[in-house]
């Protein structure tokens, strides 16, 4: 149903992609993975056509199939419209869309007041369900989801597994999440950036997720030991040459002008050897695998005492815009507990965590970091990286950049601005932020929804290892189950402990 044929994605002098090819057929689920600022996104954009700001090379057959694309963000045009005018730009198309509508409505648990909001309004995950709901109206014969899973609830985050688990419609999707991939790709393309970006790497295996991960694993471990079993052996016979080479010389060297035929005879032996020599190394060795680092980061000794009261908070009402979300919120939270809320879409957990964010960013006692769930909110006051960083000691500045480098920011995304950085690289840098001002209360509003199933892992085993307190936000399965030990639900009636 699509066809792609060596695609290659440039921007500037730095390839994205290089002579890319495959096919996408029905019940295909391709996802693409990689590390934050590979190209994942930009991808998808050039498969759609609609991406102005790279040099894209290639063929991409469609054959007539209408594709159905969700961003990973709204334009400002839709952003600034209704939920009615988004979903049916002609009022015609709700009359012949209508049953169909309410079934997804009832589906995705939206309410039918949602069609007078406007967009902007919305929350992160209602904002995704109506662009989810939308695609499916749409009836589009092939899916592209960039990111789809970013804020959706955890009953919405099912639905959609189910939902791309048993459609036959082929669908590319990019996502970080790593449940998700376990349970519903087929396919997988992982995009690589090596030798600090300067060259780019593919691998498109149709294969499941969990195979993936192993059959990548179980390769870079057999190659990396015929790679070097093979050095071993390249050595031992390069040296065996080396020692007879040296006795041969010096045997020419002492022989007298008496014996002609004995040095004609060592003569020719070197010669041969030297033949040996030019053999061993005109040898292809197989190469160590050349694999993108993981990112690492720490938090230097950062401890709180375990019965020291961090917050206590009692709201009767958590209001947005004159509307009553939930009542009589009641939370409590000592020492280096790590804690996260969890609720539908839309019922008000990133006001909660804001509000407790202002509470506490006042107290000398305790040094609070906070990650919003939308990083422009903070991130629009700075234009470079260093500005947001808040450095001047060139001293500080040299360490940073270590801690940046760790992070595989390049050279390029330390210097250049903060709005040229993919969301992933956003995400990154809040969480060095967090560990240069040496924070012991961390709260976080979806701290892995922008992190690659390979940065993701790394980051859940440093939280989880964290000695402070964590007061989060977070629909990511695994990050619950292995960072948390406290979790509540928030809804109507306020806050409970699951």
């Amino acid at each position: 149903m699509l066809e792609v044929k060596n695609i290659t994605i440039q921007i500037s002098d730095r390839y994205l992609v290089r002579d890319l090819s495959f096919h996408l057929n029905k019940g295909d689920k391709l996802a693409i993975i990689g590390e934050e600022g590979n190209g994942k996104s930009t991808l998808l954009k050039a498969l759609f056509g609609k991406c102005e700001y790279a040099n894209i090379t290639g063929i991409i057959s469609k054959k007539n199939y209408e594709i159905g694309y969700l961003e990973q963000s709204l334009n400002k045009k839709n952003l600034n419209q209704n939920v009615f005018s988004f979903l049916f730009p002609n009022e015609i198309d709700y009359y012949n869309k209508i049953n169909e509508l309410y079934k997804y409505f009832e589906e995705l648990k939206i309410e039918d007041q949602l069609l007078k909001q406007n967009m902007c309004s919305l929350s992160g995950g209602e904002r995704v369900k109506v662009e989810m709901l939308k695609l499916l109206l749409d009836r589009a014969d092939i899916l592209f989801l960039d990111e789809p899973t970013n804020d959706l609830d955890i009953e919405t985050l099912e639905w959609l597994e189910c939902f791309i688990k048993t459609t036959n419609k082929p669908i590319i999707y990019v996502s970080h999440d790593e449940t998700l991939l376990s349970r519903t790709a087929n396919m997988i393309l992982h995009l690589e950036q090596l030798k600090k970006k300067s060259e780019c790497k593919h691998t498109l295996l149709k294969i499941d997720y969990d195979g993936y991960v192993s059959y990548r694993l179980q390769f870079l471990e057999h190659q990396t030991q015929c790679a070097n079993f093979q050095r071993r052996e390249f050595r031992k016979q390069e040296d065996k040459l080396r020692n007879i080479m040296q006795k041969v010389e010096y045997q020419q060297n002492t022989i007298t002008r008496k014996d002609p035929h004995g040095a004609k005879i060592l003569k020719k032996k070197m010669h041969t050897l030297k033949a040996q020599e030019k053999k061993l190394h005109r040898q292809n060795l197989m190469e160590i695998p050349d694999v993108e680092e993981k990112i690492h980061f720490f938090f230097e000794e950062v401890t709180i005492p375990k019965n020291k009261i961090i917050l206590k908070l009692n709201l009767p009402n958590l209001i947005v815009q004159e509307k009553v979300l939930a009542q009589n919120i009641h939370l409590e939270i000592i020492g280096n507990e790590h804690l996260c809320i969890v609720g539908k879409n839309g019922i008000g957990k990133t006001t909660l965590i804001q509000n407790i964010y202002n509470e506490l960013k006042i107290r000398r006692d305790i040094k609070v970091g906070y990650m919003p769930q939308f990083y422009e909110d903070v991130l629009k006051d700075y234009d470079y990286v260093f500005d947001f960083l808040k450095l001047t000691n060139q001293d500080d500045i040299a360490k940073v950049r270590a801690y940046l480098g760790n992070m595989k920011f390049t050279r390029q995304e330390m210097l250049g601005k903060i709005s040229d950085l993919s969301n992933g690289t956003k995400a990154k840098l809040f969480l060095v932020k967090l560990v240069i001002d040496q924070c012991n209360v961390l709260i976080l509003d979806e701290p892995t929804r922008n992190l690659s199933p390979l940065s993701s892992p790394v980051v859940r085993k440093v939280l989880k290892n964290f000695k402070g307190t964590i007061i989060s936000v977070s629909h990511d399965r695994k990050y619950i189950e292995e960072v948390i030990d406290t979790l509540y639900i928030l809804n109507e009636n306020g806050l409970s402990m699951k």
